[in-house]
Parts: structure tokens; C-alpha cells; sequence
């Protein structure tokens, strides 16, 4: 079956382009409105029809799927999104996948029904050629998460680089002994943070012990248990990369629970820079992630799809930043 992007991709426009040319609606160069033209009848294109009338049908809702709800960090993206939302007249539906890649894409259901004019994801485990396919008639945005190699409308952070920039800090410290508590390396970004840690080591000279280095969960138990893990090794981490905050803390707390301290037994560090972590004991060093300004910029990018507008860029990296607190120290080099 021939569809919108087929014809976008031999015309070499967007496919917002071609839906406007399609329905006569919106401002389109002669030439470029030929050119859609020609390809429609070259590929012998038929419009969906009925997905065009759903959409002319507005609900002034979007909806927004986060992967875990209990996860704080996506308040604050949750916030940027509705910041946006409300100045335009639009409701939010919030969706928990409950990190399901199955409940994830029951959501997408949502779209074809029409109860909402377009969809946030704030997760990528769902089959990426069908969000594909969906995202030709329905408007989809990605934030936070990410598919490698997509062309899907995405804002996020670069998370190799991130993770580099944290591990290198703690080489800064002296350290070469460091453990990583992964996120899920089912997840985009718990392999690109795995990745930026093994690109730090290996760049500064340093191996990395394959037992220390756990896959967690993204959640405060995993990061107890793993840190529980690597002290009942012969020969201890000096310090700890975790792949999210609320591992970290899970971290500190086994550490604690072995009567030892933070950071002048381990240091720790994690990632994400949620509210908790400025307040925590020992207040916790992390890669801040702008969470606002992602949800903002999501929800202003699926505004403009909606709107049929043409998008000049697609997908967004936005910067990151290395929140330096209490929770790591200098390693003491004796002799």
C-alpha cells in the first residue's frame, strides 16, 4: 500500500506538504503543489480518506504517555508540555504505560478513535514501523526517548554524551575503579548511557570489570540491590555511575546500610537532576536534564503538526548539564 511518506520521499517535501497540497488547505509553491501532484499520480496514491476527516474533527485534547507515572522525573515535563497547552485552549490526557511496551501502544489506539489531535510519547519501547506508519496520518511527538535512526518528530538530549561527561567527572576525581548501574538496555537511553560510560573509560585508558558494571530498573529498589551487589565483592568500586537518580539514591542507601559513608567511602553520581535529588543526604551530584523546556518544546512541535504546519526541523537535541553537589569526592592517591 502506497502511503503519504512515499509520495513526500519522491516528491522530496514533508508530508505535511503533501497532505496540504492533497486537501487544498494552507499556502504551497505551483511548483512544489506539482511536483506532489506528479507523485501522487505516478505512485497512484489514495488519501485515507476518513483519517482526513477524523483529523478536521478537534477534540482539543492531546495525550501524553509516560513510561512509569511513580517516576518523578516526568512531572516537570509534564508541566512544560501543559504550560503550552493551556495557553491555546488544549487539555492534556495523561497515559501510564507502566513501562509495557504492550499498554504503551494501546494508547495509539486512542488517535484512530479521535478522542485526542495528537499524541506525546515520553517512551519508545512500542514497534517503531507502526508508530511510523501512525504518525503519517495522526500527529506524534517523541520526548525524552528516542528510536536510533528515526526521522520520527523527537526532542531529547544527547544521553552518550551526557553519560561521558559524568563518568569523566568522576575520573577527575582520582577514581578508576567505577561501577555502572545501567538502566534497562531495552531502552534507548539506558543503553546510550551504558555506552557513554564505556566510551569515558576506554578514552581516559581505563577497564571496565564486567561485575561492575549491572543492568537496573530505573528504580530506588534496583539501585539498593545492585549497589548490594558490588559490596559483597572481594574488591569495591570507589565510586558509582547510575543511570538515573533514584538509583543513585538506592545506591547510597545500600552503601549507608553497610555503615559505610558518602562520598568519603563512595562517591556516587546519577542522572536526571529530579527535585529529590537537591535535597537528599547527601545531596546528590547528577546530570540536570532541561525536563521544562522539553515538554515545552514537544508540545509547540505538535501544535505545528497539528496546524499542518511544514516542519523546518524535526528533531531537537537540547543541552544538558552537570550539577556538581555533595555526593562525590576526591579519591586519595597515597604514596
Amino acid at each position: 500500500m502506497v502511503r503519504i511518506a512515499d509520495v513526500a520521499k519522491l516528491a522530496n517535501v514533508s508530508t505535511a506538504t503533501v497532505s496540504r497540497v492533497i486537501s487544498n488547505s494552507g499556502t504551497v509553491k505551483k511548483e512544489t503543489a506539482e511536483k506532489v501532484m506528479e507523485a501522487v499520480k505516478k505512485l497512484n496514491y489514495q488519501p485515507n480518506v476518513l483519517a482526513r476527516q477524523l483529523r478536521r474533527s478537534e477534540t482539543k485534547t492531546i495525550l501524553v504517555v509516560v513510561p512509569d507515572i511513580t517516576n518523578t522525573f516526568f512531572s516537570e515535563v509534564l508541566r512544560g508540555i501543559e504550560s503550552v497547552a493551556i495557553q491555546i485552549g488544549y487539555q492534556v490526557l495523561l497515559g501510564d504505560a507502566r513501562n509495557n511496551a504492550e499498554s504503551e501502544a494501546s494508547y495509539l489506539t486512542i488517535l484512530g478513535q479521535k478522542k485526542a489531535d495528537g499524541l506525546i510519547l515520553l517512551t519508545a519501547r512500542s514497534n517503531q514501523k507502526m508508530l511510523e506508519e501512525i504518525s503519517q496520518d495522526y500527529p506524534v511527538v517523541l520526548a525524552c526517548e528516542y528510536y536510533e535512526g528515526s526521522r520520527l518528530p523527537t526532542v531529547s538530549i544527547d544521553n552518550v554524551s551526557s553519560a561521558r561527561k559524568a563518568t569523566e567527572y568522576l575520573i577527575s576525581l582520582n577514581h578508576k575503579r567505577i561501577g555502572h548501574i545501567s538502566g534497562p538496555l531495552n531502552v534507548v537511553v539506558g543503553r546510550d548511557r551504558c555506552k557513554g560510560f564505556h566510551q569515558a573509560m576506554a578514552q581516559h585508558g581505563l577497564s571496565v570489570d564486567p561485575s561492575l558494571v549491572q543492568e537496573g530498573e530505573f528504580s530506588f529498589e534496583s539501585g539498593f540491590n545492585l549497589m548490594m551487589k558490588f559490596l559483597a565483592l572481594e574488591d569495591f568500586p570507589t565510586a558509582i555511575f547510575a543511570g538515573n537518580d533514584e538509583m543513585a539514591m538506592g545506591a547510597v542507601k545500600a552503601i549507608k546500610s553497610k555503615g559505610f559513608k558518602v562520598p568519603e567511602d563512595f562517591s556516587v553520581i546519577g542522572f536526571d537532576d529530579i527535585k529529590f535529588a537537591s535535597i537528599f543526604e547527601p545531596a546528590l551530584t547528577t546530570v540536570a536534564q532541561p525536563t521544562f523546556d522539553m515538554g515545552q518544546k514537544a508540545m509547540q512541535l505538535l501544535l505545528k503538526i497539528i496546524n499542518g504546519e511544514e516542519l523546518e526541523k524535526s528533531q531537537f537535541i537540547l543541552p544538558d548539564k552537570l550539577i556538581v553537589r555533595d555526593s562525590c569526592k576526591e579519591l586519595t592517591i597515597n604514596g
